[in-house]
């Protein structure tokens, strides 16, 4: 069963996992692809829109979680 907890700056916690929300025209750069081999790259290509907003996975918090 899916699990939605909705915190601070309407960033939502999914399943154990934060998502940090993102208006169409604040999307960040690397949005829309998933890998470019010029730069070496990963993009964000996982994302879901939620009551206007679109919702990428926080990977601050994932870094955060690594140190």
């Amino acid at each position: 069963m899916n699990t939605i907890k909705f915190l601070p700056n309407q960033k939502i916690k999914l399943n154990s996992t934060k998502y940090k929300p993102y208006l169409v025209g604040n999307l960040p750069p690397s949005f829309g692809f998933k890998y470019n081999e010029d730069t070496d790259k990963d993009g964000i290509y996982k994302w879901f829109n939620y009551k206007g907003l679109t919702y990428v996975e926080d990977r601050e918090d994932f870094f955060n979680l690594l140190k």
